[in-house]
């Protein structure tokens, strides 16, 4: 067995000084010492040595383990040195020739648009809040003041995915979980991606962009609300931007009101662009309704508060003077790199 031990060694040191790669290396490593390898076979006949010869046969055993391990290790060191030193030579980097120009990309016009509100309402204060879009039918209809009867829960408006869960009409449910989970005061906005059963045209989309606004507080009045939504418009529309609020009705606000802003283009002359009135609808609003504040467990009796909502892709048509809503979602190179 000795005469075995030092024949393994030998051959193995003689097979090793003639490998060229990686691969001839793990074999003569797998050949003597893996599972099935040829000093793996000896130690297993290790049992049939008297007790004098087998801690002698033991020790030569290691000796030669630890030879072929350090052999290996040296010779895998040489190869690896010597494959970098290979590619090194031929992976020569010419520096006279011209370098590629990259193509870089921009910001989508819709998130555009949807950062700079993020900023106008971030710098007020306001907080980012987000929630499913596939909703509940309580958190997107009834928790709103919105009832079984309301054409807004119409099938043709709305995509029901069985009878108590929709794709959420509005942001609006989210400002209903926040409401339930924490208590005022409340400052926040609610931006997301939202669902409506609407036919494709160039002011329709069934998937579309809203960002909706709730605070509620103690002595939140109308007054607020006018000074946010006049803050807002000049921030992001113009230092010379006007708003104009009409009488509306939204279920889930009382006092409502649909929020124009002086036309961008025109000034509030009359354009294409305002068709002629001056004004641009932008965003409804209003005082939340004390029926919501009592729904998510806040006493109207001591709290009040406003809410808002607009659709980004409107703000964005506006802003960039796009005339068709499809050409937000085409994806044509030749569009979006304008902006």
């Amino acid at each position: 067995m000795k005469e075995q031990l030092n024949s393994i060694k030998d051959q193995a040191e003689k097979e090793l000084s003639g490998i060229t790669s990686i691969q001839e290396l793990e074999n003569i490593r797998v050949k003597y010492l893996g599972k099935k390898g040829e000093l793996t076979s000896v130690l297993r006949g290790m049992g049939a040595l008297s007790a004098e010869e087998r801690p002698i046969i033991g020790q030569l055993a290691n000796e030669v383990r630890s030879f072929l391990e350090e052999k290996l290790e040296a010779a895998k060191n040489e190869l690896v040195s010597k494959e970098r030193t290979a590619r090194l030579e031929k992976e020569v980097i010419d520096v006279t020739i011209p370098g590629k120009v990259k193509a870089l990309g921009k910001k989508h016009p819709l998130s555009i648009v949807l950062d700079e509100i993020k900023d106008v309402f971030i710098g007020m204060g306001y907080e980012i809040a987000e929630g499913p879009e596939v909703e509940l039918d309580y958190y997107n209809f009834e928790a709103l003041n919105i009832p079984k009867n309301h054409p807004a829960r119409d099938v043709q408006d709305t995509f029901y995915i069985n009878e108590n869960m929709v794709l959420r009409t509005q942001t609006s449910p989210v400002q209903v979980r926040v409401m339930e989970q924490k208590k005022p005061p409340i400052k926040i906005i609610c931006p997301g991606r939202v669902y409506r059963s609407d036919a494709v045209d160039a002011t329709h989309s069934p998937v579309f962009h809203q960002v909706e606004g709730l605070v509620v507080d103690k002595g939140v009045t109308m007054g607020d609300l006018i000074g946010t939504l006049q803050v807002f418009a000049k921030s992001l529309f113009g230092e010379n931007t006007k708003i104009r609020l009409r009488p509306h009705h939204f279920p889930f606000t009382e006092p409502s009101a649909e929020v124009d802003v002086s036309c961008w283009t025109c000034g509030g002359n009359g354009c294409r662009v305002c068709k002629g009135e001056g004004w641009i609808e932008i965003l409804g609003a209003g005082m939340v309704h004390p029926k919501v504040l009592e729904n998510c467990g806040i006493d109207p009796e001591v709290y009040s508060g406003f809410a808002f909502g607009l659709g980004v892709e409107r703000t964005a048509m506006g802003r960039f003077n796009i005339d068709d809503l499809r050409l937000l979602y085409e994806n044509d190179i030749r569009f979006l790199k304008q902006f």
